[in-house]
């Protein structure tokens, strides 16, 4: 009975941390949709999708000055690679460790 609470809880985190990802990325998305069609910033919708993204892309444009090319800001590109790369290795081991545990 343990290893089947652990392995569950294990399951359940793995797969809110690949949601959270998933709706971040997509929040990442139409922050840089909302740029390319020159959104109105006033909208609230507009306001939250920068505000939820801007501290990140900042943080990346600072440390990786070299991801501005040309007038082209690749710092969403980075970001959601970084995020599929999280999802990628963190989200699979933690679902790879859930049924190492034991069976479902």
């Amino acid at each position: 009975m343990p290893q089947y609470v652990v392995q569950q809880f294990i399951v359940t985190i793995a797969g809110i941390l690949d949601g959270v990802i998933w709706l971040y990325s997509l929040i990442v998305f139409g922050a840089v949709i909302c740029s390319w069609v020159s959104a109105d910033p006033r909208n609230p919708i507009v306001r939250f999708l920068y505000s939820a993204t801007d501290p990140v892309l900042h943080g990346i444009r600072r440390r990786l000055p070299f991801v501005i090319v040309g007038g082209f800001d690749l710092s969403p590109l980075v970001l959601i690679f970084g995020l599929q790369l999280v999802s990628g290795v963190v989200v699979k081991s933690l679902y790879r460790l859930a049924y190492e545990v034991g069976p479902v």
